[in-house]
């Protein structure tokens, strides 16, 4: 089975930088055959040519709820996604819409789409490091990750 572990964001705005520490954290621990791991700023269309040929996609990205508690960890499904379909950028589209769209091309998506999503305070000051709650969330991803790897 072939894997992509996709970390999401912008890697010098604070907490939105969260998918790609996880990903450097995992990179640092694992080395798995048929596993990719990929940071990437992608959004919309640009997001099939990464997924694409994959059996299993797990990403992680930061998120931002209305009182959502600082560091919390969401694991959602493809299942979840439809609550984010009206999010699409007039530039762009959403994680959802590029999923429907490829399988109307015909691409080859991943069967299994498993989505770590931390919540974040700060996703708009210039910065490198992650806020003190949502840096403390990134070891739980990782073991998270590994996790959802080791169980197929």
């Amino acid at each position: 089975m072939r894997t992509l572990v996709l970390g999401l964001g912008n890697p010098i705005l604070s907490d939105d930088s969260v998918g790609f520490r996880v990903v450097q954290e995992l990179r640092a621990r694992l080395d798995k055959p048929n596993l990719t791991l990929v940071e990437s700023s992608a959004s919309g269309l640009n997001l099939l040519d990464l997924i694409t040929g994959y059996d299993k996609l797990i990403i992680i990205d930061a998120i931002k709820t209305e009182g959502g508690e600082s560091g919390k960890i969401y694991r959602l499904g493809a299942e979840n996604l439809g609550a984010i379909r009206h999010s699409a950028s007039p530039h762009d589209i959403n994680l959802p819409t590029a999923l429907e769209l490829g399988k109307k091309l015909g691409a080859v998506l991943p069967q299994q789409i498993i989505i770590l999503a931390i919540e974040v305070v700060d996703v708009t000051t210039f910065s490198e490091k992650c806020t003190p709650e949502v840096a403390k969330a990134i070891p739980l991803a990782v073991s998270m990750v590994a996790e959802e790897l080791e169980s197929g």
